[in-house]
């Protein structure tokens, strides 16, 4: 548990308090102040991969972590954008089934891939689509605040909302290239035959016995 392991775990406990700012409605700006919250949550994903990699701290504990922590915010946000209708339906159910199912999918890609003794880190395509995640959905929670608040009218929110929508197609769209990309790089993991890791193991196991 080093220091940018610690700082995965604060960005798993911003969680539920970014959770309850967001639907505590009957606090003032309750909805810029989830966008903070989230905003300093997406800080600490910059700043725990910059300390691993500049001191060689880099585990397989920080990589479960680091994914962890952004599937956990990312997830929640997007349902509670979805939810209270700021991204307008059927688009927000689509955006989410779509951004929720590569999400699992890579999950279980990389189950198969620990389960062969292998580790599978995020690609630079999964890294841009966190970086416009973490652009997107504080905006389109100022956005919700915003509208509750009644801080723009007509044209000003219009001009919001057309900035958010657009941020929001390029988050799709490369959620969908990352998710084809990762799956293409680390294909080796669904074509290998598990019965050959059995066999090995089975046969370093015996060698074992027989030392």
């Amino acid at each position: 548990m080093n220091l940018p392991n610690k700082i995965s775990c604060i960005r798993i406990a911003l969680l539920p308090i970014f959770v309850f700012f967001y639907l505590a409605t009957f606090i003032p700006c309750n909805y810029l102040i989830a966008a903070i919250i989230f905003g300093i949550a997406a800080l600490t994903d910059m700043i725990d991969g910059k300390i691993a990699r500049k001191y060689n701290l880099i585990t397989d504990l920080g990589k479960f972590l680091d994914s962890i922590a952004d599937k956990l915010v990312v997830i929640a946000a997007l349902v509670l954008v979805t939810v209270d209708g700021t991204i307008p339906a059927p688009y927000g159910v689509i955006i989410s089934i779509v951004i929720i199912s590569r999400e699992f999918m890579v999950s279980a890609l990389r189950q198969i891939a620990a389960s062969r003794g292998t580790v599978l880190a995020a690609d630079m395509w999964g890294k841009y689509k966190a970086t416009f995640q973490f652009i997107s959905l504080p905006l389109l929670m100022f956005q919700a605040q915003a509208y509750a608040s009644n801080w723009f009218a007509g044209t000003g929110f219009m001009v919001l909302q057309i900035i958010n929508y657009v941020l929001l197609g390029v988050v799709t769209a490369l959620t969908i290239v990352s998710a084809i990309h990762y799956f293409a790089k680390n294909r080796a993991v669904l074509t290998e035959e598990p019965a050959k890791v059995q066999v090995t193991n089975v046969v370093s196991n015996k060698a074992e016995e027989n030392k």
